[in-house]
């Protein structure tokens, strides 16, 4: 079982990397008489640049990709890479911003953006009102608190020069043609990396909201700048999604399919917290292991982790975690989830595996009192690794029963 977990985990991703979608979406644009430059942000930011320079007609003028540390697989003609910090932006992350605002400074209105999107870029791209030192310690406190993924990404944008709309008022008078990729829960434009091209949904007494529900500290600048509303219509852009989750559980279900499982896609909108929905799963194996068939079942999304010690993981990982105590003894289920981009968490690790034997080997509970799931895991032998992929459109968790 476990061989055809990773046979899952790698095809699935394989289907769902960035390269032949942007060379399908690029076949559709129309570039005007005007230079053309080309910004990728996110974690699958290299795989998509070099997709797009291979495929385009019209030469580009500069290029500047930004990506996480280890993303980079090599040079692209007339682009300059840079990596930087993630899940909390560091200094690498405003110095390749930096220097995608200087190229973009001064164009005209004949001139393009050719901007390529993916999940990640909340915390890659960035250019605060207030100090990188007060951004990263608010960052933190919002991944420890359990706050949603659309609620981190309103502060985000509230406290960004270049977040909810902001970058694209920036290239004005220029067209700016964006490609997403969407690791973003019913692919709300706006919440993907924070949303730089795209009108902001969000208002300050949004984010106002979110900071008293998680009682977050925040200097008198802060709480000043949330006052500032962003804008809510960008109208120099053109927006499109190549990519999501719900592609993601689809090219999931055809590769159990074909090894010869019975599939049950439960949700593509999983967003609860990360030992909730391994319990859940947990007893989904439970309800159906007393059977004659292979079952399957998918659920896609991003959950969230509320840390309740100093040990290491990731949301995946404390998935599959949760569940090995749910099926303890159980011989012919497995539980396993991991993140389309190959990182779950601060680790190097996709996500994690386990089965009826994973309890036997760790002290469950121990573990994720301390939200140590990493070395529970590691010590089970049920880390999934697959390195960085080149793509990023959330997660996905499964269930197995023969």
């Amino acid at each position: 079982m476990r061989d055809k977990a990773e046979c899952i985990m790698r095809e699935s991703i394989q289907r769902v990397m960035p390269g032949p979608a942007v060379t399908t979406a690029l076949q559709n644009c129309k570039f005007s008489e005007g230079r053309l430059y080309l910004v990728a942000v996110g974690k699958a930011a290299w795989e998509m640049a070099n997709s797009a320079v291979q495929c385009l007609d019209k030469k580009v003028c500069a290029g500047i990709v930004l990506t996480k540390y280890g993303h980079v697989q090599g040079s692209i003609k007339d682009v300059v890479c840079y990596e930087a910090g993630h899940p909390v932006p560091d200094e690498n992350a405003l110095r390749g911003t930096q220097a995608i605002l200087r190229m973009v400074t001064g164009l005209e209105e004949r001139d393009t953006v050719l901007f390529l999107l993916s999940g990640g870029g909340s915390s890659l791209f960035e250019k605060p009102f207030i100090p990188l030192e007060e951004l990263q310690e608010i960052t933190a406190q919002l991944l420890a608190c359990g706050a949603s993924i659309t609620e981190i990404n309103t502060i985000r944008k509230h406290l960004s020069q270049v977040k909810g709309g902001r970058f694209a008022v920036m290239c004005k008078p220029a067209h700016v043609n964006s490609i997403i990729l969407s690791d973003v829960i019913g692919d709300q434009i706006d919440m993907i990396a924070s949303g730089p091209t795209c009108g902001d949904s969000s208002t300050r007494a949004d984010a106002i909201a979110i900071v008293e529900k998680y009682h977050l500290a925040l200097s008198p600048l802060a709480q000043k700048t949330l006052q500032l509303e962003t804008p809510s219509e960008v109208p120099n852009v053109t927006n499109t999604i190549i990519g999501s989750v719900s592609k993601l559980c689809e090219y999931a279900k055809d590769v159990c399919t074909t090894l010869g499982y019975d599939v049950t896609i439960l949700t593509d909108r999983l967003t609860c917290e990360a030992r909730e929905a391994g319990m859940f799963l947990g007893s989904i194996a439970l309800a159906h292991a007393n059977t004659s068939e292979h079952l399957a079942f998918l659920a896609g999304g991003e959950t969230v982790v509320h840390l309740m010690g100093k040990g290491l993981g990731g949301r995946n990982q404390e998935i599959a975690l949760a569940a090995a105590s749910q099926i303890e003894g159980i011989q012919n289920v497995a539980v396993f989830s991991f993140g389309s981009d190959g990182t779950d968490g601060p680790t190097d690790a996709a996500g994690g595996y386990v089965d009826g034997k994973t309890s036997r080997l760790v002290d469950i509970d121990a573990a994720l009192k301390a939200s140590d799931s990493y070395h529970a895991l590691q010590k089970s032998g049920g880390l999934l690794v697959t390195g960085p992929t080149g793509t990023n459109v959330n997660d996905l968790a499964v269930v197995l029963i023969n």
